[in-house]
């Protein structure tokens, strides 16, 4: 079985109020980024790494690597206008069947316990979507925040990656044109009429979002 992990980085750095994309921002002396590529590198599985960034940050992501003496095997493909296009870039790039993963390039702190896991069960039953269930409670508000109403989170989950899958499911799911409620990789798959499978995820694996996102990573990884 060969198994792959297509991590995606199309994200800016308007909510980091940055001006550096926030994959490339530094968490402990080198870029968010190389921390996620290692986390699947050093994994037990060895995926094949496929990177799916905007064209324009191609030739920054290459000098960075140079930089930082960074040397770990990847295949660097061009992202599209939405995460949707930019995942059919990065699986168009595997030729063969196998197991891939599809991971959020800014969430660094993926555990490769984590990662086996997910293409453990993925092998086994088809796909593996990470969740961790809310800590706080949840309200939906309506009308401009004025009505609200109490949502049980016990039946609530917040989705994660790495996402992984049959890489015949998620060609089958990309098959389809992008719709606007295509959040995820899960949502794509299930819409292509398979089940989705919930595992659970983990806490630290967070997605680095904001500034103070950048901040509890630092202290995470001390």
């Amino acid at each position: 079985m060969k198994y792959y992990a297509i991590i995606v980085g199309g994200g800016s750095g308007k909510r980091m109020q940055n001006t550096i994309a926030k994959q490339f921002l530094l968490l402990k002396n080198k870029p968010v980024l190389m921390h996620t590529l290692s986390a699947f590198y050093s994994s037990s599985f060895k995926p094949e790494i496929i990177l799916v960034l905007n064209a324009d940050l191609h030739q920054y992501w290459e000098e960075l690597c140079l930089k930082y003496n960074f040397n770990i095997p990847h295949i660097l493909i061009k992202g599209g206008d939405e995460r949707f296009h930019s995942v059919r870039n990065g699986l168009m790039a595997i030729k063969g069947e196998g197991i891939v993963a599809v991971h959020d390039a800014v969430r660094p702190l993926v555990s490769s316990k984590l990662i086996a896991k997910a293409y453990e069960i993925a092998e086994n039953i088809g796909n593996a979507i990470t969740c961790i269930k809310p800590s706080d409670s949840v309200r939906r508000v309506k009308e401009n925040n004025e009505k609200s109403k109490i949502i049980n989170r016990d039946e609530l989950v917040l989705i994660q990656t790495p996402q992984t899958f049959e890489i015949s499911q998620l060609r089958k799911g990309y098959q389809q044109h992008y719709k606007s409620k295509f959040t995820d990789d899960a949502s794509v798959v299930e819409k292509a009429g398979f089940k989705i499978n919930l595992i659970e995820g983990e806490r630290n694996n967070l997605k680095i979002t904001y500034p103070e996102d950048l901040e509890l990573a630092n202290f995470l990884l001390k």
